[in-house]
């Protein structure tokens, strides 16, 4: 009996996601990808620039199933995780937190008034910030892209190339884009 609980137990730890994420104690996943800073956002860029990376804001909130899909499916796909960790500078906003936020127009609220004010509703949202933002902008007019709720794998993965490619300045849109690279890898 002990060896076959053993047996189990082995099985079962082979079975779980090798990078899965933890909660943190405002209930939010947390993985290692993203930065904890103190939320001024045009420092947060200018240190994403700094470090070669593009600045995207993940707001989220406790409970949140798509979000859980977003940490435990999605995010944890090896070429996904190497994007996030290579080339994003995450910071995760709590939709109805309390720490203070600072736009890039010098508003400074906490986390729960600023999703109002950006007009968010859905969890996960994903902003990704342009490398030049205005003064007067608020992150939502200084985004390059806005995915609200949750996507499968394949289309987070373009996204975030995509993002990275800037195509958001050239001619191709996401949508195009995106059914592009799933008619090059046949899937």
């Amino acid at each position: 009996m002990k060896q076959l609980l053993g047996t189990l137990a082995v099985v079962l730890t082979m079975a779980a996601p090798v990078h899965a994420t933890g909660l943190g104690d405002d209930g939010l996943h947390k993985a290692p990808w993203m930065h904890d800073t103190f939320r001024d956002l045009r420092e947060d860029l200018a240190e994403a620039e700094a470090e070669g990376k593009r600045l995207m804001l993940l707001i989220e909130q406790r409970g949140c199933i798509y979000c859980s899909k977003m940490h435990e499916e999605v995010f944890v796909q090896p070429e996904i995780e190497t994007l996030l960790n290579h080339s994003y500078f995450v910071i995760q906003i709590n939709m109805f937190g309390d720490v203070e936020v600072t736009d890039f127009d010098g508003t400074a609220l906490p986390e729960k008034e600023m999703v109002r004010r950006w007009g968010l509703l859905f969890t996960p949202t994903m902003i990704f910030i342009q490398e030049d933002v205005p003064e007067d902008a608020m992150a939502t007019q200084a985004a390059a892209a806005v995915m609200p709720g949750a996507f499968g794998k394949q289309t987070t993965f373009d996204l975030l190339n995509w993002v990275l490619e800037k195509g958001y300045e050239g001619e191709e849109p996401f949508q195009k884009y995106h059914a592009r690279k799933i008619e090059e890898r046949g899937n």
